[in-house]
């Protein structure tokens, strides 16, 4: 009887791609569970979870990212200092006229593992507020996100 194994990807195996998306007129969530998901590496056969399979990411265009429905005035976004009083409070209105690339990255954090692997593969997103980037040298392929809007 042959005995069945599992593959598990090795770090020396592993081969990364530069993967450029353009954010213009992408809804905001749709955009960063495709990044999220190119990051952790679930979009190669070799994909394992305790290894960080991903291949790099460049978003460009955030400052033209759209979401549904009312969040451009409802959407608030929290940091806190950890100290009485510390609370701060800003819309995605205001956000996305101050660091429209902080919206993006906030977004595909929430959906990486909270652990080590996550904060390593988050170091591989670039993210970009128009629609120039310095990583042409590394050839990225362009993805193109299809998104139906319903609105």
């Amino acid at each position: 009887m042959k005995k069945q194994t599992s593959y598990y990807a090795k770090p020396n195996d592993i081969q990364r791609k530069w993967i450029a998306i353009d954010a213009e007129g992408q809804i905001l969530g749709r955009l960063a569970t495709q990044a999220a998901s190119i990051l952790q590496g679930k979009t190669k056969p070799m994909y394992t979870p305790s290894v960080d399979t991903g291949d790099f990411v460049v978003i460009f265009n955030a400052e033209k990212i759209k979401v549904t429905g009312n969040k451009v005035n409802d959407k608030l976004y929290h940091d806190f200092s950890g100290y009485p009083g510390g609370l701060k409070t800003i819309s995605f209105k205001h956000l996305i006229q101050k660091k429209p690339e902080d919206i993006l990255y906030r977004a595909i954090k929430g959906m990486l593992p909270h652990n080590r692997i996550g904060r390593q593969m988050l170091k591989k997103v670039k993210i970009y507020a128009g629609s120039s980037h310095p990583h042409s040298a590394q050839n990225p392929e362009v993805l193109t996100i299809s998104s139906k809007e319903n609105n």
